[in-house]
């Protein structure tokens, strides 16, 4: 059954901008994400607590939350990918942890090293401590339609993982299209796999063969209720280099999703895109 009403996520600050060759300064990220705070988006990707030798775009974490300040409004989330990460992201008063991890063997060593059993066991322990701390829980399974390593994923063995992560109630699971192979088809009968979980399923497509757009409305039919999507369709994975494209951009797929008669708690003339599209050019110039 097709959802009724959505929660967009902006990963801009995130993950639109680890795949940049620049590094932003943190007081230039936080303003990206006041702006878009301001706009109305409902949900933001504010920092990643990883490694900032492997990733130096997202260093800094804590002091992009910092530079934020108060953020009333979106729920204002942050990505880790093991406990190390969740520890920095609940000491920074983040709303949301979103824990990501590869549904493959290949991937999921290049991404975070540890094998996709560990990374299982780990998003469980996490997922129960969010709740005792508080927090929100989302959790991502990257390459869940293809992997750039091993070709095409097996649905089955993604849905065997999604009800290993549903066993301990996250408040969503997301299915990620990591490099954007994935068709409406194969979105649509995953994603209605995981709504039967009894989990609030969301979708992260990538827009690498103009199917990201497709690929988001599909999944809205199958019953996903969240979204993401990042300013400009800024993004990519830096240990995916088929990911070239990024995702799929806010301000049109909140076009999109406005067209099919899907309540949006945010405004529809997206105000500030403009203003943030400036903002990130200006820091490059």
């Amino acid at each position: 059954m097709a959802a009724s009403r959505v929660t967009v996520y902006d990963v801009g600050p995130r993950d639109g901008l680890q795949n940049e060759p620049e590094i932003l300064d943190v007081d230039v990220r936080a303003e990206l994400v006041r702006r878009l705070a301001d706009a109305g988006v409902p949900g933001i990707e504010v920092a990643s607590f990883v490694d900032p030798r492997r990733v130096p775009q997202m260093a800094g974490a804590e002091q992009v939350v910092a530079a934020v300040g108060p953020c009333p409004g979106p729920i204002r989330a942050g990505l880790a990918l093991n406990e190390r990460g969740y520890e920095r992201l609940v000491a920074t008063g983040l709303d949301e942890v979103r824990l990501a991890f590869g549904v493959t063997e290949s991937f999921n060593q290049r991404n975070q090293g540890a094998a996709v059993d560990d990374s299982i066991a780990a998003a469980r322990r996490i997922a129960a401590r969010a709740r005792g701390d508080g927090i929100r829980c989302a959790v991502t399974l990257s390459v869940a339609f293809g992997c750039p390593f091993e070709g095409e994923v097996d649905p089955s063995r993604v849905a065997e993982i999604a009800g290993r992560v549903a066993e301990v109630e996250p408040d969503t699971i997301v299915l990620a299209d990591t490099i954007g192979v994935a068709t409406p088809r194969a979105v649509r009968s995953l994603t209605e796999h995981v709504v039967e979980l009894g989990c609030p399923t969301g979708g992260h497509f990538h827009n690498t063969r103009n199917t990201g757009y497709a690929n988001a409305l599909a999944a809205i039919d199958a019953g996903a209720s969240v979204l993401d999507a990042s300013i400009g369709g800024l993004g990519g994975c830096p240990f995916a280099q088929d990911a070239l494209v990024g995702n799929i951009p806010t301000e049109c797929l909140l076009a999109a999703l406005k067209q099919r008669g899907v309540e949006l708690p945010i405004s529809n003339t997206f105000p500030n895109v403009v203003s943030i599209n400036s903002l990130i050019a200006a820091d490059y110039s």
